[in-house]
Parts: structure tokens; C-alpha cells; sequence
């Protein structure tokens, strides 16, 4: 099954009610596609109403997680004196 369309994140719009990014699907819902999903890879957005979904192009490092991205600098041991 190919994708009804490839859609830049950047022609999405981010919904804070369901913590995605979304598109208008022509069935009248929204392709939807959260901020995890990118993070794992997944490049692709379902509409939950109906059976279509779409391609999301975008750019994975902009979606990396912070955590794994950037080394933690390790605490400073305190040092005992005898």
C-alpha cells in the first residue's frame, strides 16, 4: 500500500490536545504523528478515522533525543584527604 502523500513537518502543525503533529486527512480528521514516533524513525502519519496515511519528511537529527545526543559530563568525585 503506498502513502496517500508526503508531507514536510514543516506544513504540519503541532495539536498540544493529543501531543502531535498533524495534517488534514480528506476524510475530515487529522493524520497524526508524535514527537516519540520521530525520535524512533517512524516517518509515517495514520489517520485514526479512516485507513489513509502519509509520509512525513523531515530531518532526524532535529527530533534526536536530547539525553542520548549529548554526553553527560561526569560529576565531580569528592576527594578524601588523610
Amino acid at each position: 500500500m503506498s502513502a496517500y502523500d508526503e508531507v514536510d513537518i514543516e506544513d504540519m502543525e503541532w495539536n498540544e490536545e493529543v501531543q502531535a503533529f498533524t495534517y488534514p486527512c480528506p476524510c475530515g480528521d487529522l493524520f497524526q504523528i508524535t514527537r516519540e514516533d520521530l525520535r524512533a524513525g517512524e516517518e509515517i502519519a495514520r489517520c485514526p478515522s479512516c485507513s489513509l496515511f502519509i509520509t512525513v519528511i523531515y530531518n532526524p537529527e532535529d527530533f534526536a533525543d536530547p539525553k542520548k545526543s549529548q554526553p553527560q559530563p561526569s560529576k565531580p568525585q569528592p576527594v578524601i584527604v588523610a
